[in-house]
C-alpha cells in the first residue's frame, strides 16, 4: 500500500484527526491521479461529483508535494474554509511542517493613508458609518491582519469600506508614509514566504493580467497551481483577459480627489470643483440607462442621443480635472496618484467609445448605481493557454461540474487546454435511494407569459408534502419576483406558517443561516444560490428550477460568441448553449444532496427537458436519482420513498 493509499485509509492519518472520517475510493484514486499530475507538471481536469471528498484529494498530494502551491477557490467562503479548517486539519494530519498564507484582493483589508484621510475630512454617507470609523480605526490600531472579515462589528455591505479600504487606482504604493505598517504588503510577504497560498479566482486573473495584488509574484517560484470551483473560470477569465471603466471609477476618483485637495491643495478651489464636475458627469450618464440590469452592446448605444451626450460630457469633465490635477500634483503623493488615475480613466473613457477591434465585444452593463463599459475578448482560449506554457508546472482544475454526461470537450475548448489530461469520479452517494427527479406533466412553454404563475401553481402541493424546506430557483430576478409575491399570495390563503425567505432580504450567508435554524423555510432565489450553497439535513428537501439555465440569447458577448461558432460552420447551440447550459443545471441540481443521509425531490419544471431532442443529453448529466412525471410520486417520495417504482 503506497503512501497516499494508507493516509485515506479508515485507519490512515486522516481519520486520525477527523472523528467522521470514512474511505472513499473515488477520493484516494483521486489524490492518487492528482500526485502524478504534480511530479510530471502536467495539466489536468478533474471532475469529482459530490461527496467525492475533492478538497482532501488535491491538498494532500500538494501538502506531500515539498513544491510551493497556490489554490485558487472562486468564492471568498471557501477561500476562508481552506485556510481556516482544511488546510489545518491536513496538515496536522501529515505532520508536514509546510507554512501556509491567505492572501486577499486589496479592499478586503483596511488602508492606513485612506483611514486617515477620511478622518479628517469627516463626511460620511450615513451616520451609521461615523460609528463604524470609530470601529475601524481602533481595528487597525489592534489587528495584526487589517482584513475586514474580521471585524463582524461592521458589515460587509456598509458604505464606509471604499473611503478606508484602497484600489489599485488609489494605492499609493511605495511612496506611501504608512508603506511598513500596510496590511496589503505584509500579507503578500506571507504569502512570498509560505509554502502554500489560498487565493480566488478573482484575485489570481486580476493579478495575472495586471500585476497588481502580489500572485505575479507568486508565479515564478510556484510548481503547481489548483483551481477549485473551476467551472467559473471561463467566466472569470473572460472579465479579467477584457477591459473595463465605469462610473464606479469616476466616482471614486472624484471622492480621492477631493479628500487629497482638503488636505494638500485646500487653497486651490478650482480641484474640488471639477472634481464635483466629473461627479455630476458620472451620475448623469448612468442616469441616462433606464433599464437596470440591463447588458446592452455598443452598437446599440449609438442611437441613444442622452447616453451619446452624457458620455462626451463626461470626457469633457475628465480632461479638465485632469489639467486641474497637473497643475498641483506636486504638492502631494495622493495628487500625483490621482492625476495618474485621471489620465488612465480619461484614455480608457475613450478607447471604449472608438470599438473597434473585431476580436473583442464592446458592451455597457448598467447597474442600480453605476455603468460599466466593457470590451471582452470573443475567445479567451489563446490568452488563457499562453499563461499556461509560460512556465513548466502542475495545474489542476476541479469541480463537481465540468463535463456534459463525461464529455470535457466544451470546458477544454473553453480554456484552450484540448490536450489536458481528464478524469471523472462519481458521487459515492446513492441517489436512486436519496432522491426523485420529478419532472411535472402539462406546463405551458416557458416563454409564455403566465409560465411563472404556473411553475408556482405546480410547486404548491410539493411544498405542502415537503413541509415547506425548499429552494425554489429562478433563472431570472423578475421570474423570482414574481414567483415570490404569487407565493406570499397562496401561503396567506392556505394558512400556511412556512417562513417565506426571498433572495436581496440580507447577504447570502445571513439567509442560509436563517434557513437552517428555521427548519421548514421556503427560498425564493436567483443564480447566487445555484452554487457554492450547502444545506445539510432536513432543512432542504426540496429543490425546484424554474427552467433551463440557458443565458439569455440577446447578451451581447453570447450573441457575438454564437455569431461567431456559427460563422466558423459550426452548431453554436450544440457547442455551446448546450453545454454550459448542462454545466449551470448541474449546479443548481447539485443543492440537493449534499450528505449520505439527505433525501429529497429535484423538481424541475421545463418540459423542453422531455419535449426536444437534446433534453435527454441533459438530464442524463444530471445525479441517476429515480424518475417520475407523476405528482403522485413525488407526494409519495416523503412518506414512502420504497413505493416508488425506480
Amino acid at each position: 500500500m503506497s503512501e497516499l493509499t494508507t493516509v485515506f485509509s479508515d485507519h490512515g492519518a486522516l481519520a486520525q484527526v477527523v472523528p467522521e472520517f470514512r474511505a472513499r475510493p473515488g477520493q484516494s484514486a483521486m489524490a492518487e491521479e492528482i500526485e502524478k499530475v504534480i511530479i510530471n507538471q502536467k495539466v489536468m481536469v478533474a471532475e469529482a461529483g459530490t461527496g467525492t471528498g475533492k478538497t482532501f484529494a488535491y491538498l494532500v498530494p500538494a501538502l506531500l508535494s515539498g513544491g510551493k502551491v497556490i489554490i485558487s477557490t472562486g468564492t471568498k467562503t471557501l477561500q476562508d474554509q481552506l485556510f481556516r479548517r482544511d488546510l489545518p486539519t491536513v496538515r496536522q494530519a501529515l505532520r508536514v511542517p509546510v507554512t501556509v498564507a491567505l492572501l486577499k484582493g486589496r479592499a478586503n483589508y483596511v488602508c492606513h493613508h485612506h483611514l486617515e484621510l477620511t478622518q479628517a475630512d469627516g463626511r460620511l454617507p450615513t451616520r451609521e458609518d461615523v460609528t463604524h470609523l470609530t470601529r475601524i480605526a481602533r481595528f487597525a490600531r489592534t489587528s495584526t491582519s487589517g482584513d475586514r472579515a474580521e471585524l463582524a462589528e461592521v458589515p460587509e455591505q456598509a458604505s464606509v469600506w471604499p473611503y478606508v479600504t484602497s484600489t489599485r487606482d488609489n494605492c499609493l504604493g511605495a511612496n506611501c508614509e504608512y508603506i511598513d505598517q500596510c496590511f496589503v504588503m505584509k500579507a503578500r510577504k506571507q504569502a512570498l514566504d509560505a509554502d502554500v497560498v489560498v487565493v480566488n479566482h478573482h484575485l489570481f486573473f486580476a493579478d495575472v493580467m495586471l500585476r497588481d495584488e502580489g500572485v505575479a509574484e507568486l508565479l515564478p517560484a510556484c510548481n503547481t497551481v489548483i483551481f477549485d470551483e473551476a467551472h467559473q473560470l471561463p467566466e472569470t477569465a473572460s472579465l479579467f483577459f477584457g477591459q473595463s471603466v465605469s462610473t464606479a471609477q469616476l466616482l471614486d476618483l472624484a471622492r480621492d480627489v477631493r479628500l487629497e485637495a482638503a488636505v494638500s491643495a485646500n487653497d486651490f478651489a478650482a480641484l474640488p470643483a471639477a472634481a464635483s464636475a466629473v461627479e455630476k458627469a458620472a451620475r448623469d450618464v448612468r442616469l441616462a440607462f433606464t433599464d437596470p440590469g440591463a447588458r446592452l452592446p455598443a452598437v446599440a448605444l449609438r442611437g441613444r442621443s442622452q447616453v451619446v451626450e452624457t458620455m462626451t460630457i463626461a470626457a469633457t469633465e475628465l480632461q479638465q480635472l485632469t489639467a486641474a490635477l497637473d497643475s498641483q500634483a506636486a504638492r502631494s503623493e495622493g495628487l500625483t496618484h490621482c492625476a495618474e488615475r485621471a489620465k488612465t480613466l480619461t484614455a480608457q473613457w475613450l478607447s471604449w467609445r472608438a470599438d473597434s477591434d473585431a476580436a473583442w465585444v464592446h458592451w455597457a452593463e448598467v447597474f442600480n448605481q453605476s455603468v460599466q463599459f466593457n470590451a471582452t475578448p470573443l475567445s479567451i482560449a489563446e490568452i488563457f493557454r499562453r499563461h499556461i506554457d509560460a512556465q513548466a508546472r502542475a495545474w489542476i482544475f476541479t469541480s463537481a461540474t465540468l463535463s456534459v454526461n463525461g464529455d470535457f470537450k466544451h470546458y477544454l475548448g473553453e480554456l484552450g487546454i484540448p490536450d489536458a489530461q481528464t478524469a471523472s469520479w462519481p458521487s459515492p452517494f446513492d441517489f436512486e435511494r436519496q432522491g426523485l427527479l420529478y419532472v411535472p406533466q402539462d406546463l405551458p412553454d416557458p416563454n409564455t407569459p403566465d409560465y411563472t404563475r404556473a411553475v408556482v401553481a405546480a410547486a404548491l402541493p410539493v411544498l405542502e408534502a415537503s413541509a415547506g424546506r425548499a429552494f425554489l430557483l429562478f433563472t431570472s430576478l423578475r421570474a423570482m419576483r414574481e414567483a415570490h409575491g404569487l407565493l406570499a399570495d397562496a401561503f396567506r390563503q392556505r394558512g400556511w406558517s412556512y417562513p417565506l425567505l426571498v433572495q436581496g432580504e440580507g447577504s447570502r450567508s445571513e439567509l442560509l443561516q436563517r434557513f437552517r435554524d428555521l427548519g421548514n423555510a421556503v427560498l425564493v432565489a436567483s443564480q447566487s444560490f445555484w452554487e457554492g450553497v450547502d444545506v445539510r439535513g432536513d432543512a432542504l428537501s426540496l429543490v425546484l428550477i424554474d427552467r433551463l439555465p440557458f443565458s439569455p440569447p440577446d447578451d451581447p458577448v453570447l450573441a457575438a460568441r454564437l455569431d461567431k461558432i456559427n460563422a466558423e460552420g459550426r452548431n453554436a447551440f450544440m457547442d455551446y448553449q448546450l453545454p454550459r447550459a448542462v454545466i449551470a443545471l448541474k449546479q443548481g441540481a447539485g443543492r440537493l444532496i449534499r450528505d449520505e443521509s439527505d433525501r429529497g425531490v429535484l423538481m424541475l419544471c421545463d418540459p423542453r427537458l422531455i419535449s426536444k431532442a437534446y433534453g435527454k443529453r441533459i438530464w442524463r448529466s444530471l445525479p441517476p436519482m429515480a424518475r417520475s412525471r407523476l405528482l403522485a410520486d413525488a407526494l409519495q417520495f416523503f412518506n414512502k420513498p420504497d413505493a416508488i417504482q425506480k
